[in-house]
Order: C-alpha cells, then structure tokens, then sequence
C-alpha cells in the first residue's frame, strides 16, 4: 500500500509537466452519437464528419467509450445493446417492455439506428480511429468497468445478460441501493468476464491508447474488502498491461483524491510505478466538475512520465443540494467556467484537461454555440491568458464508505463570525472579481482576498450560478491575487445563507 505524504507542494508546483506540451482529451459516450443522430441513417460521411469537427482544435485524443453494461459494437463476448431488438416487433416488444411507455419509442429510436449500422456493415469505431489518425488526432477507446445506468429497473434494455443472470457477483448482494449492484471485482469471474472483452477489442481494432474507466460507476468491491481488492487490481493491471502490445498506451479514470481511490481498491499511483499504467486522469463522478482536485499532489506522487489529466465533468453544482438559476437541481459549466477550472489545473501541473459529457449536442455545456471556442482554448495556458473565466467552489462526490464527506457550502453566516473560502485560480489576471450567491442583500459585509478589503458592487445575474441572488465584490486590480490558490475572507454584519462563491476575471 501506498504511504500518502504528510505535507501538500507548494500550490504553485507544476514539476516536470511545465515543460510538456498540454492539450485535451475528449470523451465519447458509447450511446450519444446513435441518440443524437437517430433521426437519419448513419453512413461514412455522417461518421467522418463527427471526427472533423475537433480536428484542428486542441483535441489530442479522441476518446471513444465502447461500452455501458452492454456494447456499442458487435461483440461477441458482451451484450451489443441491440441484442433482443426485433426491428418489425412493436414498440412494447420484450426489450423495451420494462420501460415506461413514454420512453420506449426514445430507447427504440437510437438503438435501432445502431442496429441498422451494424446491419450495414460499417463498425464506426474502425471508422472514428481511422479518420482521427489523418486529422491528427490520437485514437483511444476506454471500456466502463462497472456500469450501472438504470439498475433501478431490473430488467432494463440497457442490462448485460451477464449481470442479469448472475446477482450472486454483485458488490452487496444484501442491499439494494445503486452502488451495491456493481459487479464484485474480488471475484475471478467478474475480473476475467472484462478482461474476455479487452482481448477481443485488442484483436479487433488498432487503437493507441486503452482507458479502463474505473469511475463508471466507481464502486468495485464490497465494503471493507477493498485493501484485499486492491491487490486483485493491481494483478489485473498488469495482466491487461501484459496483453496489450508495449504501443498501445494504458490509462484510467480514478477518484478525484489519492487517499479515496486508495480507499475504494484503485491504487493508480502503483499502476503508474510499476509501469502498468501511464495515463492516469483523476475526477468526480458526475454531478459536479470537482475545482478542488489536489492535481499538484497527484502530479508529485506519479512518475514523470506518466500523463496526468485532470478530469471535467459536465456539471457545475457548489453542493449536493443545490440548484441552479431557475431553481434547476442541475447544471452544467459554460465557456467561462471551463476556462476557470483549466487554467487552475494547467498551472497546477495537469498535462491535460480531461472533457467527459462535453459532448456536441443534448449532453452538452450551457453555451453550446462557444463549443468550438473551448475546444480551441481549453488545452494551454497560453491560450487561456486575457479570456474571461470563472472560478466555482464546488465539492468532491465521491467517498469511499465510512470515509467523511465534507461541503464548503452552504454556510450559515452569523454577524461577527469569519467565513473563508480557498479557491484554485491559476494564474493571476487583471480586474477580479468575488461572487456571493445570498439569501439576503450583504449591507456592511466586509470581503477580502488574501486579506485585501473587496469593494461592492451591487447585484448580478450569471448563468450558470445560484438560484438566489448574486451579489459581486470587486477588487482594485490583481495585484493581491496569487498564483495557484486565493483565499476569500468573508465577515457579515447580517444573518444569511451563502450558496455560492466564486472568483472571476473579467479578461482584456
């Protein structure tokens, strides 16, 4: 096991990464391309246009999921999700039965425009490799190792015949939440049933890299086996390692904090030592980017040359219970707020920023129409500096059992109490600027940055941002700003809730 250090780096501590080239990786699930397109019929050019559209940007690899529980292609050792379809069969057919009717025509809709590619002989991730290579984009694919989308609903079309048929190999076959329904890693049964499908894709495709997305759903073994867990991991690494040819690169996707993945059975830093790993992209798991990943500690404990990438999920929500403008449970990032959480994590160290559910239409940031802007932008510091962004107080949501769960927000603000907040901000830029979403209007608070006094002024609307109103505190210019971390000091002279906090440059 992996002794974690004692004392954090410097905020600042970019190591070995300040000298290599940054950029992005994308993520695309295995089921948005049929979703989104399933109104036409797919064929070469449909597909080799979806490629283009991030060539020439910062996309270096162009990452295609493969799977949930069932597979995007015609597998022969996994469920294809369109096994059981019967494309002349009504729309209360056996697959789509155990759904609301209101959804099957949705459900029958992408699957059979994946069907009817398949039928047409076109393997579209043949296709996706081939086109991104002569863009000159790195093509990788990554297998979700424990997908549990709608496990509610046992008898889902989205559920493998393997995890139907087997609930003996389910993580808490003694409980019935979520996370308990996940394959059990601890058994020989569920380590070998994944690795049949990465020897398959091995034989089947030409890829550079293989991700094994252990974040999807995140929950391997059963509570209190992970230490023994992780032991079954690290061979299975190595094992997966040891069958792919030494070219192919090998990465994972992992809780957003050390001590957490350790804690869950996923010890990506000995994957990384001992050579069987050398892309390792630490994140949240759904609801929320996390702006407080420690991607500095993880860039000192992996070895030099191993890739970090810091993960970015599509939501943007300061707490478990918030909402969003509008009163919306859930929201996504914009431009400005992707812009904020990549400038942070490039200066930290990160050598890529990592865009999971970014994807171009449905699942998508809040401003679709700055889609090509932030592919073009989001990969280097350099071409961050002078562009307005925003930097959220958010929270990690994934916790190993038993560990403590901990929310900077919301706080119950009391006259003549301090409140601080420590936000990752990058590099320093001119004009910043303090948001407070409040239950009530801040007369006579005092707000400071790194103990300088902030000056008020007045009320403003943001989007994405609370769903209380929100009101901004500026600052003379940048130069009591710091590089790396900042602290907002915060005293009211009334009671209040504070829902969210930010900092934000307003760009040249």
């Amino acid at each position: 096991m992996l002794a974690l250090p004692v004392a954090l780096p410097a905020p600042g501590l970019r190591a070995a990464s300040s000298r290599r080239l940054t950029a992005l990786s994308l993520n695309e699930d295995p089921n948005h391309f049929f979703f989104s397109r399933a109104d036409r019929r797919i064929d070469r050019p449909l597909l080799e246009a979806w490629v283009d559209q991030y060539a020439d940007t910062q996309v270096r690899e162009l990452i295609l999921c493969v799977n949930a529980m069932r597979t995007a292609f015609a597998s022969k050792q996994w469920t294809p999700f369109w096994d059981g379809y019967d494309p002349s069969g009504p729309d209360d057919q056996p697959l789509f039965a155990a759904l609301p009717e209101a959804s099957r025509k949705t459900y029958r809709r992408w699957i059979h425009a994946a069907w009817r590619m398949n039928q047409d002989g076109l393997d579209h991730f043949a296709v996706w490799m081939a086109r991104a290579r002569r863009k000159g984009m790195s093509p990788w694919i990554s297998m979700r190792m424990n997908d549990l989308h709608d496990v509610d609903n046992e008898r889902h079309p989205l559920h493998s015949e393997f995890w139907k048929a087997h609930p003996e190999l389910r993580r808490v076959p003694y409980r019935g939440e979520m996370r308990d329904k996940a394959l059990d890693f601890g058994r020989a049964e569920v380590r070998d049933y994944s690795f049949r499908l990465i020897e398959e894709m091995a034989q089947r495709w030409d890829f550079d890299g293989l991700e094994l997305d252990w974040m999807r759903h995140g929950f391997h073994f059963a509570p209190g086996c992970e230490a023994e867990g992780r032991e079954h991991l690290n061979a299975f690494m190595l094992r997966v390692r040891r069958r792919l040819n030494r070219r192919i690169r090998l990465g994972v996707r992992v809780p957003s904090r050390p001590e957490t993945a350790l804690r869950l059975g996923m010890d990506a830093v000995e994957w990384a030592r001992s050579g069987a790993v050398d892309f390792v992209t630490p994140t949240n798991f759904w609801r929320t980017v996390d702006t407080a990943m420690p991607v500095a500690l993880w860039r000192r404990l992996l070895p030099e040359n191993c890739t970090l990438a810091a993960g970015l999920e599509l939501g943007l929500n300061p707490h478990p219970a918030s909402r969003g403008v509008g009163g919306r449970p859930f929201q996504t990032n914009s431009l400005e707020t992707v812009r904020g959480a990549a400038a942070a994590y490039l200066e930290q160290g990160a050598d890529r920023i990592y865009l999971f559910n970014y994807m171009d239409r449905d699942t998508a940031i809040e401003d679709l129409q700055n889609y090509p802007a932030l592919l073009g932008e989001c990969g280097r510091l350099e071409t961050l500096r002078g562009k307005p962004r925003r930097h959220v107080v958010t929270y990690q949501d994934t916790w190993a059992p038993g560990e403590a769960r901990a929310f900077a927000l919301p706080v119950e603000a009391r006259p003549g109490n301090w409140t601080a907040f420590r936000l990752l901000t990058g590099p320093v830029e001119r004009a910043p600027r303090i948001r407070l979403g409040l239950s009530e209007k801040p007369e006579g608070w005092q707000v400071r940055v790194n103990g300088v006094l902030a000056h008020y002024g007045g009320e403003e609307t943001v989007r994405p941002g609370p769903d209380v109103p929100c009101y901004c505190f500026d600052l003379p210019d940048g130069g009591m700003m710091r590089a790396g971390e900042n602290v907002i000091d915060i005293l009211p002279a009334t009671n209040a809730v504070i829902h969210w906090v930010e900092v934000g440059w307003q760009g040249r």
